[in-house]
């Protein structure tokens, strides 16, 4: 039984991570704590364990999600990279700063980011790639299945600057970040829509290596619980970025941000009382 709940939790982290460019920590890490809290069997998990697991298992996530969008050429690649100098070091600040957090101000703090990602899916569908006013040092074209190219671009100090926020808020928290980068990506920058998702997995896939290995150095891991969860992630995230391809994720993202402000809210209060 508890293996399947961790196979469980894994492939559902999978599944909507990859599927809307999370990274799936936000579902992993809150899971984690609530079976620590009501259940025997996971009895005295930390933050800084959840955090530390979550991440391992959003690296084979992205991994996962990353190979299949590369059979739909949506990922660029060279922005990923660019982003990753911000995010990469930005992780491993995060992870530092995740040691002096408990349980309570941890459960508040990761509260308050759950209820900020509700949002910001809540309006997602709204967020529209804008027109490119004036061209940026880094300028891309992607063209997309039907033969229309999109234009856009970035300045590699304002990528380094966000994805640095985006890492520090990934070391922090155990997600992936990308709530924020995906959004970003689309207004700032004018990525078309499915190459921010792609590019984003992919730059999740590096810089959660990268805090995973400085969680690991803390000894915030559970390697019992991510040999299950790792399996059902792997799988998830195949199957979300399948889903993306081919299917609308409207549905899916309106029953997320309902879980996500529930969970929120229920965080903040277990951190408050």
């Amino acid at each position: 039984m508890q293996s399947f709940i961790l196979l469980l939790i894994g492939l559902v982290g999978g599944t909507v991570g990859s599927l809307v460019g999370l990274g799936g920590g936000i579902i992993i890490v809150p899971a984690l704590l609530f079976f620590g809290t009501y259940t025997r069997w996971l009895s005295g998990i930390t933050p800084q364990t959840a955090v530390g697991t979550s991440l391992l298992v959003i690296i084979f996530i992205g991994l996962a999600s990353t190979l299949t969008y590369m059979k739909h050429k949506t990922v660029d690649y060279r922005s990923a990279w660019i982003f990753f100098l911000g995010s990469g070091p930005g992780g491993i600040a995060g992870a530092i700063a995740n040691k002096s957090l408990n349980m309570h101000s941890f459960s508040i703090y990761f509260g308050s980011f759950i209820i900020l990602t509700s949002f910001i899916l809540m309006f997602k569908d709204k967020i529209k790639p804008k027109k490119m006013k004036r061209p940026f040092p880094i300028m891309r074209i992607y063209q997309d299945p039907d033969g229309n190219m999109h234009t856009y671009g970035f300045h590699p100090v304002t990528a380094w600057v966000l994805s640095f926020i985006v890492g520090l808020f990934s070391g922090l928290f155990g997600i992936g970040g990308g709530s924020l980068m995906v959004p970003a990506m689309i207004l700032l920058f004018a990525f078309p829509p499915h190459v921010a998702v792609a590019t984003s997995m992919f730059m999740i896939f590096l810089s959660s290596l990268l805090s995973s290995i400085t969680h690991v150095s803390m000894g915030n891991m559970d390697w019992g619980m991510a040999l299950f969860l790792v399996p059902g992630a792997w799988i998830g995230g195949r199957l979300g970025a399948f889903i993306n391809t081919r299917l609308n994720s409207k549905t899916v993202v309106n029953v997320l941000r309902v879980i996500l402000l529930v969970v929120g809210f229920r965080l903040i209060y277990q951190g408050l009382f």
